[in-house]
């Protein structure tokens, strides 16, 4: 039987949405082609890049959407989105396993990347890669929530005079060819942009930004991978010198170029 999942807009903060919005209609298959090129996105498609923590960040990055997890204690700028991956596949009747206590809020256990990278190998390690490389499935259905839940989020943030523009375009990208995974993606891959923490010089990058920023000229999927790109582009140019995002950019701008590809 082929199931369908249906992405719709619903009513926030006066901006009109639900019967009168296009709905954004994917099936299994298209979850799962979802799934796996995020999956080839963050972690090359590997097994080991499923539990990953990156040079001079605070967290680690784990599963197909490299999920940000932050060891007790500990926060930062960014927002925590592998406690709630946890929660969505327990809720969902996924088992999960004996690493993560039974409970969904658990912190990281490593305290740092160095210990982390130790420990690498190890049998704790090992269990959580078997773990996430056996469910791709749900982690794309997250994912497919997450944006679902991005839009309400986002026209709260700017109010209904711009939430007009922003809920437009993002009918207008998610309907057209590899528009769905270029929104998935992106707000994976840089958040919403809802979040004040996440500004650099008062600045955000989010998902809002892309949409508040893109032209309403010509191809859909081509106006949001430029108006990324400008967007990152500015992130790093707003970023403080000591984390050195320009590593990073090469591979970012790459990454959303393929959205006008898709």
């Amino acid at each position: 039987m082929r199931r369908w999942l249906i992405l719709a807009g619903c009513l926030v903060s006066g901006v009109a949405g639900g019967a009168g919005d296009p709905a954004i209609r994917l099936s299994d298959e298209d979850a799962m082609r979802i799934g796996r090129r995020v999956w080839q996105n963050e972690c090359a498609g590997t097994v080991d890049g499923l539990t990953s923590w990156n040079a001079g960040e605070e967290f680690a990055s784990m599963g197909i959407g490299h999920f940000i997890w932050y060891p007790a204690g500990r926060s930062g700028p960014f927002e925590e989105s592998f406690p709630a991956l946890l929660a969505f596949m327990r809720e969902r009747g996924v088992r999960l396993p004996a690493v993560f206590a039974g409970a969904p809020d658990v912190d990281c256990p490593w305290k740092n990347r160095e210990v982390f990278l130790r420990e690498f190998n190890g049998e704790r390690m090992r269990a959580m890669r078997q773990f996430l490389a056996g469910t791709v499935a749900e982690q794309a259905r997250f994912l497919l929530m997450r944006l679902e839940s991005a839009l309400p989020k986002m026209l709260e943030a700017c109010g209904a005079g711009a939430g007009e523009r922003v809920r437009r375009r993002f009918y207008r990208v998610a309907n057209s060819p590899g528009g769905a995974y270029a929104l998935v993606d992106y707000v994976n891959f840089k958040g919403e942009g809802t979040n004040p923490k996440e500004r650099y010089d008062g600045q955000g990058w989010g998902l809002l930004q892309v949409l508040e920023h893109m032209s309403d000229d010509g191809d859909a999927t081509k106006a949001f991978a430029a108006s990324a790109r400008a967007m990152l582009e500015r992130r790093v140019r707003n970023s403080p010198p000591a984390r050195n995002e320009a590593r990073w950019l090469k591979g970012w701008l790459n990454r959303v170029a393929g959205y006008a590809a898709s």
